[in-house]
């Protein structure tokens, strides 16, 4: 074939693939449907009007099942935030670093949406053999938690660490050179009425997964005196909110 023939069709092969395929994949990636990766990246520039779904092997991500004791000594469940929005973090109480700031933080949140009902908090201590409900109630007091959809959690070690880990994949582990003992990532998840696993897509069309629950003023605040992060959260609690 003359080559000036095959440069044609090349380019018009090409052409096509342009005009039809490519418009799909955007759609897709705009759609959710090709978000798996677990990323970080909370860009201020991210502004997606719905919110993505978390997938795991192809499924959208649910909120496993759990079943602890609160700080009132009452037997809380996933059931029980069934039509509500909410932000999980695991934490302990003796936490010397990263703890104290992901509380101050949730203390934020939980102003920003009091008296809305349809919202939640579902905190599980790391060291349940140490954080009872009553260390857990002096806990709520000290940081003046006052949502009653709040919940600090406690009860078998192994089940609270596989809920973190494989439940949510938020890091969480004994370790003896850490401070305090034991490590774990100051990350908050958010989760719809549905018991879904949400969050804002990147530019690639991923998901962001986690926000940043551990980053304080250190890191910048805006005119409403939070950081940048909270910011974004709370902007997305009130989408799940509105849904």
């Amino acid at each position: 074939m003359n080559k000036k023939y095959t440069y044609v069709w090349v380019s018009l092969i090409v052409l096509i693939f342009g005009i039809i395929v490519v418009p799909r994949i955007v759609n897709r990636l705009s759609d959710g449907s090709v978000v798996e990766n677990d990323r970080l990246n909370t860009s201020s520039k991210i502004d997606n009007e719905k919110l993505g779904y978390i997938l795991l092997n192809g499924k959208r991500r649910k909120v496993p099942s759990f079943q602890f004791l609160n700080q009132d000594s009452i037997l809380v469940s996933e059931k029980d935030y069934l039509g509500k929005v909410y932000v999980v973090d695991f934490f302990f109480t003796r936490c010397p670093s990263i703890c104290p700031v992901m509380t101050t933080n949730l203390v934020n949140i939980q102003k920003h949406f009091k008296g809305e009902d349809n919202f939640g908090i579902a905190s599980f201590s790391i060291t349940p053999e140490f954080d009872t409900p009553k260390v857990l109630r002096e806990y709520q007091e000290k940081y003046h938690i006052q949502d009653h959809n709040w919940n600090l959690m406690t009860g078998d070690q192994t089940a609270i660490y596989d809920l973190a880990n494989a439940g949510f994949n938020i890091f969480a582990a004994e370790m003896p050179d850490a401070p305090g003992g034991f490590e774990h990532s100051g990350l908050f998840a958010l989760v719809d009425k549905e018991g879904f696993l949400r969050s804002r897509i990147d530019e690639f069309g991923n998901p962001i997964v986690y926000y940043r629950g551990a980053i304080l003023e250190e890191k910048g605040v805006n005119d409403h005196g939070e950081t940048e992060e909270i910011g974004i959260l709370k902007a997305d609690i009130k989408k799940l909110l509105e849904e």
